[in-house]
């Protein structure tokens, strides 16, 4: 396994290194053979040679028949000298070569186990220093340091164990990236959320207190007091509403039912939404779409986030104008586009129209600036994102809904 190839690697350095002394061992046994057979046959030749001087009738051929003869000989001459042919060496210089070389093959085994010895001792010791420095990164990052760089391209089981702890480290540090951010946004969030509420609320105790002080106000002052209190009201409601639904989508807590959604179904209910804003201003919308465009999507959701974009269309658009609704299908994506004739959106406006509590230059007296995003945010969710283009004539809001 690729796991194991630092271990691999030592064993197969330890086999060449046992190799290699067992090598030596070999060319040093050869040797000692060669010096033992040329003492011997040396020992043979003078003996030869003194048989020949003294007994010259004593043929070659029956010399050699002698020393090539595999029986045993009946008497063994060599006893009486204390010299036991079955165990000792008649020439005594090889007993002597004998020792000398099991001293030195004893020196090349002790070598070859001591060389084996240092490189797995390497090894350990290499894998220890690896464990220790895993160790302490491992409480560097409990004590929150994130900066640490543990990547390792090689591929032993010690580099597998630091890249899944670099992994993990880079979770961490975005899981604690986040946590700061999200406390940042809380914030941020309660306090635009205290200034959307404190207008509101500030109105309308004003109002209560003229119409609690003054018994002698007139009928029609009261009514128009009611009424702005009920406007006031209305806007904490869906201000609170809408904060409701994106704290769901903050956190992950919203369930969509997906399902095989008309795309012309869902427009049409959108329209039904803002239908009376459409009456108050005498505004026309225009729904052009293909038959037969599905999506695959949480439909109350959708109608949700296209009902929010309607409604900002039709309340900046002119009076007995229109809002034209188009939609179209390829492979990649499903597309809307809903434009409006109005004011148009100024050109320092575009990069923050999709903001929470963001209020543009043109924005409306009871505008809350969140509309647009909580569409933003919805759209998003399911695989969608929203682009807006607008100049002084018109502006027009592009939906892809991605089918992968």
């Amino acid at each position: 396994m690729k796991n194991k190839i630092n271990l691999k690697k030592y064993l197969l350095i330890s086999l060449l290194v046992s190799g290699l002394f067992l090598l030596i061992i070999n060319l040093v046994t050869t040797y000692e053979y060669r010096i033992y057979n040329r003492q011997f046959n040396e020992k043979i030749v003078s003996i030869v040679a003194k048989v020949q001087e003294k007994y010259p009738m004593v043929s070659e051929l029956e010399i050699m028949e002698i020393l090539n003869n595999s029986s045993k000989p009946e008497q063994d001459i060599f006893f009486k000298y204390g010299i036991d042919i079955e165990n000792d060496s008649i020439v005594l210089n090889n007993d002597e070569k004998l020792a000398d070389f099991q001293k030195i093959n004893m020196i090349i085994g002790l070598l070859g186990i001591g060389v084996i010895y240092v490189i797995f001792f390497g090894y350990e010791r290499k894998k220890s220093r690896e464990l220790n420095k895993i160790t302490q990164y491992i409480q560097a990052i409990n004590k929150n340091n994130y900066a640490l760089d543990l990547r390792d391209n090689s591929e032993d089981e010690l580099s597998i164990l630091k890249n899944e702890i670099y992994k993990t480290t880079v979770m961490l540090k975005e899981v604690a990236f986040n946590k700061e951010q999200d406390k940042m946004n809380l914030k941020k969030s309660l306090e635009d959320i205290s200034h959307q509420l404190k207008t509101p609320l500030t109105s309308i105790l004003i109002m209560l207190d003229n119409l609690i002080d003054d018994n002698n106000m007139d009928q029609v002052t009261k009514e128009e007091f009611i009424k702005d209190i009920k406007r006031e009201i209305l806007n904490i409601n869906f201000l609170v509403q809408s904060l409701l639904k994106l704290s769901k989508l903050d956190t992950n807590t919203v369930h969509y039912l997906k399902q095989k959604v008309k795309v012309e179904d869902l427009i049409k209910e959108a329209i039904k939404n803002v239908a009376a804003l459409c009456d108050l201003k005498n505004i026309e919308i225009e729904f052009k779409a293909p038959k037969g465009i599905n999506l695959n999507c949480d439909f109350l959701w959708q109608v949700e986030a296209i009902t929010n974009i309607l409604k900002n269309c039709v309340e900046h658009s002119l009076e007995e104008s229109k809002v034209i609704i188009k939609c179209l299908e390829t492979k990649a994506y499903v597309l809307i586009t809903i434009t409006d004739f109005g004011e148009g959106i100024a050109p320092e406006d575009l990069p923050h129209i999709f903001e929470r509590f963001y209020k543009g230059k043109n924005a409306s007296i009871d505008s809350v600036g969140i509309g647009l995003a909580l569409a933003k945010n919805i759209i998003e969710s399911e695989n969608g994102n929203i682009v807006v283009e607008s100049n002084q004539e018109q502006t027009t809001f592009e939906i892809r809904y991605y089918k992968i």
